[in-house]
This record gives C-alpha cells, structure tokens and sequence, in this order.
C-alpha cells in the first residue's frame, strides 16, 4: 500500500525541463550589439612605439599628413586652411572678380619673359638691333600698362565690395585685388574658382 503511494507520488513530480540555449548566450530579450561596437572589439589595440626613433618617424608621418591636408585645403580655397590675408567674404568676392576677367596685368611677366629670351638669341646683327629696341621701348610700355590695370582694378574692386558689403572692413582689399590681377593665372594662390566670364571652374576628374 505505502509502495504503491510512494510510486504514485514519484510519477506525479515535475520533470524539469532542460534550457535548448547554452549559458552565456544571448537571448532575444537582450539588446543586439551595434555594429560600431562589434568592430571595436575585432579591433587591434594600437601599440605604442617600440622605442624612442618610432615615435618620431611616426610624428612625423602625421605631420606630414596634416601639411599635405592643410596645402590642399588652402589650393582649393577652403575658409579653415587659408591664411589669414585671404579669410573672409570680402576677399574671396574680391579674388573671383579678379579671375572672372582677363586682366593686362597677367600677361606682363609672360611678355617680360619673352622679351628677354629674344634678347638673349643670337640673331644677325641687323634683327638684333631691332629686338634689343623693341626690348628697350616694350618693358616701359608693359610697366605702364600694368600699373594703369592695377589702379583700375583697385578702384572697381573697392566700389562693387564696398556696395556689396557695406558693414565689413575694407583695408587693403584694392591693393590685394590688383596684386592678384597681375599674377600669371595658373599661378595664383588660392586657385581661382571661376573661369574668365563668371563660370564656376570644373570640378577635377577622379
């Protein structure tokens, strides 16, 4: 009797059901990691420099890094990398006036240039003559015509910034447009954003 009770009472427990999912194995209710945090732990913790000499090659591969940055920043005209001569709306107004025209002033040097290497060929005398005059009386001539260029483009420049930014500061701004007007083209710093008639310069191929 107190058998058949006690073998009624073992069939009767709760057999304990075994968990399909190993400990330590993240279930649905727990957040998914992120991405960024999953490739953070793939990640490689940075070694330090071995010794002294690496930590300098390495400082010095960054500041390379960051001087190439900064020179290509400052060609392609960006705020943040330009010096402080060429910061600011009123000088950048001023530089695409001055490269959305053609200028006498940007051929003088290529004239200059030219001029003396024909003075420097050996040519017969009686042509000789004749191009050491033209030297004489051209670089005159070229100089006079580039300072003429000069005040006018420091005239127009101060007129249209001063109507176009009457509250900003206009020191200089003349003198920086006409310096700018007599640089060959290809030349200047930043590099001109827009072509001789107002375009905006093509991007560059990649």
């Amino acid at each position: 009797m107190f058998g058949r009770r006690n073998q009624a009472a073992t069939d009767e427990a709760p057999v304990p059901v075994e968990d399909p999912k190993p400990q330590g194995t993240p279930g649905k209710g727990r957040p998914t990691p992120k991405r960024s945090e999953a490739q953070g732990r793939r990640r490689s913790p940075v070694t330090a420099p071995a010794n002294r000499k690496e930590a300098y090659r390495q400082q010095r591969d960054r500041d390379r890094a960051l001087r190439t940055r900064q020179r290509e920043g400052m060609m392609r005209g960006e705020e943040k990398y330009l010096p402080p001569r060429d910061k600011g709306p009123v000088r950048k107004f001023a530089r695409d006036w001055v490269d959305s025209r053609r200028l006498p002033g940007q051929y003088f040097l290529p004239a200059v240039l030219v001029i003396m290497l024909l003075s420097m060929v050996p040519f017969p005398l009686a042509i000789r003559q004749v191009v050491l005059t033209v030297y004489t009386l051209a670089l005159p001539v070229v100089m006079v015509a580039v300072l003429g260029s000069s005040f006018f483009v420091a005239n127009r420049v101060k007129k249209a910034v001063a109507a176009k930014f009457p509250h900003e500061n206009l020191k200089g701004v003349g003198f920086y447009a006409a310096m700018r007007s007599s640089q060959i083209r290809r030349l200047r710093f930043p590099k001109p954003t827009v072509l001789p008639g107002g375009k905006p310069v093509a991007p560059p191929a990649s």
